[in-house]
This record gives C-alpha cells, sequence and structure tokens, in this order.
C-alpha cells in the first residue's frame, strides 16, 4: 500500500477543477461587484488548501486573474497588465499563509475550523494578502505605471483602495463563508 500523498491524483484535480469553475463563474459578477467575486475567490483558495493542497490552490491563484482578464477586465487591468502577476502574488500569499499558520490547527485530530484562535489566524492571513497587495499595488505599481495624463489617474484613491483594503475585507468575508462550508462539510479533505 502506498501511503504517499497524492498531489495531483484525480480526487485533488477534480476537486481543484471545481473550484476553479466556481472561480470562474463568480468572474462573471466582477463588474458589478468586488464584493461578489473577491470573497468566493478567496473562499475557493483557502478551500483549495484545506481541502486539497497547497500547490493545487497555487494553480487557482495564478489562473484566476488570467480568467478575470479574459471575462472582464477591468480599465485598470488594461493600462496596467502587470498588475495580473501581482494579483497572482497577492492570491499566493494568502494561500500560503492558509498552509502554514491555518492548516494544522483546522486538519490537527479532525477539529473543525471554527473558534476564536480559527478566526484570528483568518484574519492575519487575510491582513496578509491585503498587506501584500496594498504595498505592491497600490503604492508602488499604479502611482508608478499609471501616466499623470490618463483618465485613470482620477481614480487613483479608488483603484488603492480596491487593492489595499477591499483586498483584506474580501478575504475576511471569503473565510466567513468557509468557516460555514468547513463545518457543514464536516471539514473533509483530499488527504484525510
Amino acid at each position: 500500500m502506498d501511503t504517499t500523498k497524492k498531489i495531483f491524483g484525480t480526487r485533488e484535480i477534480a476537486t481543484t477543477a471545481i473550484l476553479l469553475a466556481i472561480c470562474i463563474v463568480s468572474q462573471i459578477f466582477k463588474n458589478l461587484s468586488i464584493f461578489i467575486t473577491g470573497p468566493i475567490i478567496n473562499t475557493c483558495i483557502v478551500l483549495a488548501v484545506l481541502m486539497v493542497n497547497l500547490p493545487c490552490a497555487l494553480i487557482l491563484c495564478i489562473i484566476t486573474p488570467v480568467t478575470a482578464y479574459f471575462i472582464a477586465a477591468s480599465p485598470v487591468m488594461n493600462a496596467v497588465p502587470g498588475i495580473i502577476p501581482l494579483i497572482m502574488a497577492g492570491n499566493a500569499v494568502l494561500a500560503i499563509a492558509v498552509h502554514f499558520i491555518m492548516k494544522k490547527g483546522v486538519k490537527a485530530g479532525g477539529r473543525s475550523a471554527g473558534g476564536v484562535l480559527s478566526y484570528v489566524k483568518a484574519i492575519i492571513c487575510a491582513a496578509l494578502k491585503g498587506l501584500f497587495m496594498g504595498l505592491t499595488i497600490s503604492l508602488w505599481l499604479l502611482p508608478t505605471f499609471i501616466p499623470a495624463e490618463s483618465p485613470l489617474r482620477a481614480k487613483l484613491p479608488v483603484f488603492q483602495t480596491t487593492f489595499s483594503l477591499y483586498q483584506f475585507l474580501t478575504a475576511c468575508i471569503g473565510f466567513v463563508y468557509v468557516f460555514i462550508i468547513w463545518a457543514a462539510i464536516g471539514g473533509k479533505s483530499s488527504t484525510d
């Protein structure tokens, strides 16, 4: 009997594909509100870490900004395409933080997500994503690469809030969804 963990077994690929499909469908609503798509994407990334594994979650982190660009690219994405790799990296920060900060505590001894410690860890993970994106996108990329004469320059404060504070908030909302889903499914993962 092989006791090694499968990184990309059938179950891992299927679960990741389902989460990716949910992300893609949610992106249809991206232009309605960041508070629809953002939490769903963050939920799927966190669930991929908890239910599957970090490599599968990182695949979602990489694919979802690309699909967002093709499905409903925002004017800022068109003006500054360098934002896409930084969104990928911000998503990866969330996935890696969940893997190292939350996953052991959530899965140890079959315990489910929840409780004050899990909530604090979730806020820390969300804050790390918001901080990374705030520093790289809001404070560096956008002010540097949106030309002064561009009409987008007038919207810079909105973009900066979107790629910092709103990233933190949508990640927090995503964690609320994760805790609800995790409780409903009984904390099962593909590695259990």
